[in-house]
């Protein structure tokens, strides 16, 4: 008589399975529809299975953060420091942009992850070996801000927006506010920005960016120093 085949085994589940698959859930349906009740299903055990790898749904939030941050990678070796950090943060831009619910996440958490913090410490020793003063490297970062992982909040937004119907109103406008309609019809539009609906979001990150570092590198060469 044949016997019939054993039982498939299961696969253990393991905190880096349970933050895994909390990413990819993210990723497909959205932070705010993650639960651990569909995290469980998603993984075919009962919710508390998973409290013994994540207390409770912040700390998987930290973790899922130090999972996006892990694909970062190390710091690459550049021949100076701008382009070192250059190409951090944007690494770091990519690893996010790759998860759309990241920096909402991130800016989120009341205290940094460990990762967050390695990173952090990462960027400030490529502005240390690069020659900035302890003094210069703590104003650096506050210059930078959200830019250090590859996103910003934009408070200017300068698509035209739904164009009115009426050249009437269009010529009104652009009489009552010349200078913004001229702006806002040159802008190089892109749909998909998260910028804002009418800007090419990444070159507009980069000239920032580049702008920063350009500026920063100034103040380094004359010794810059905050105080005196």
């Amino acid at each position: 008589m044949t016997q019939p085949p054993p039982p498939a085994r299961r696969t253990p589940l393991s905190r880096d399975r349970v933050l895994r698959a909390a990413v990819a859930l993210a990723d497909r349906t959205g932070i705010d529809a993650l639960s651990m009740r569909k995290l469980a299903q998603e993984l075919g055990v009962v919710p508390m299975a998973l409290y013994k790898h994540v207390a409770n749904k912040d700390q998987l939030l930290d973790g899922m953060v130090d999972f996006v941050l892990g694909e970062i990678g190390p710091p690459a070796p550049g021949p100076d420091w701008q382009s070192a950090v250059r190409a951090r943060i944007l690494a770091a831009r990519s690893a996010l942009l790759g998860h759309t619910w990241a920096a909402t996440v991130v800016r989120s958490r009341t205290a940094p992850t460990p990762a967050l913090l390695a990173y952090t410490d990462s960027l400030i020793g490529l502005f240390r070996t690069g020659g900035f003063s302890v003094d210069l490297t703590h104003h650096a970062m506050h210059a930078l801000g959200s830019r250090l992982l590859g996103f910003t909040q934009e408070l200017f937004d300068d698509s035209p927006g739904p164009a009115p119907a009426d050249p009437a109103v269009l010529r009104a406008m652009a009489a009552n506010y010349p200078h913004i309609a001229e702006l806002a019809m040159a802008a190089a539009h892109d749909e998909k920005s998260v910028v804002g609906p009418g800007c090419d979001d990444q070159f507009e990150f980069e000239f920032a960016l580049d702008l920063l570092l350009d500026g920063l590198e100034r103040l380094r060469r004359r010794g810059w120093s905050s105080v005196g």
